[in-house]
């Protein structure tokens, strides 16, 4: 059986389909690697608190709370923390953070039980006080781990991941919601 002769101007318009599709394929992929190469990310996927880079480790540090009994990291459980080490007489700006953090610990519903708040002193005697609140006595290496945690601006909160690496800085002032946009995202994580 011999095959029908293609016409040429057939061929051109195959050869020239295929051009297309190959220059399609290759140029989508040239276009993806110089976004990725230029630190471009899609905004779903942007964090809003500032990655630490390196992150701080508080593994080795050995916490206790306020009462003496001591707090473990144990990662096992998969349990984030919300850190503040606010200075001593930190009043006003700590009872709205308190308040701030109090909401948004219970906006993560059926996961907030994944998620401790990490207070170092005392907390004002106006500031909630959730069951997710665990006050830590002082703890200079506790303190020594969260960069830049002695802010003129105000009082920073940090994201603690399970293992008990600092990750991500929120400076004072910040919007609680992005707390708890980029908290939800991480509770995603197993």
């Amino acid at each position: 059986m011999n095959p029908t002769p293609v016409s040429r101007g057939q061929r051109n318009r195959n050869r020239a389909l295929l051009i297309v599709v190959v220059v399609i394929f290759l140029g989508s992929a040239l276009v993806a690697g110089a976004l990725r190469f230029a630190g471009w990310q899609p905004q779903g996927m942007r964090n809003h608190g500032e990655l630490l880079q390196p992150p701080g480790d508080l593994r080795a540090v050995a916490l206790a709370t306020a009462d003496g009994r001591p707090y473990e990291w144990q990662p096992v459980e998969r349990t984030w923390r919300i850190a503040v080490a606010p200075p001593p007489h930190c009043v006003a700006e700590c009872v709205r953070l308190s308040g701030d953090l109090d909401k948004v610990w219970q906006l993560f519903g059926r996961e907030a039980d994944r998620v401790h708040i990490l207070w170092m002193g005392e907390p004002p005697p106006a500031a909630p006080r959730s069951r997710a609140l665990h006050v830590l006595a002082e703890d200079d290496a506790f303190r020594a781990g969260l960069a830049r945690n002695e802010d003129p601006a105000g009082v920073p909160v940090y994201v603690i991941d399970p293992n008990g690496f600092v990750i991500l800085r929120y400076a004072p002032g910040f919007d609680a919601g992005h707390l708890r946009t980029d908290m939800a995202r991480l509770l995603k994580l197993k």
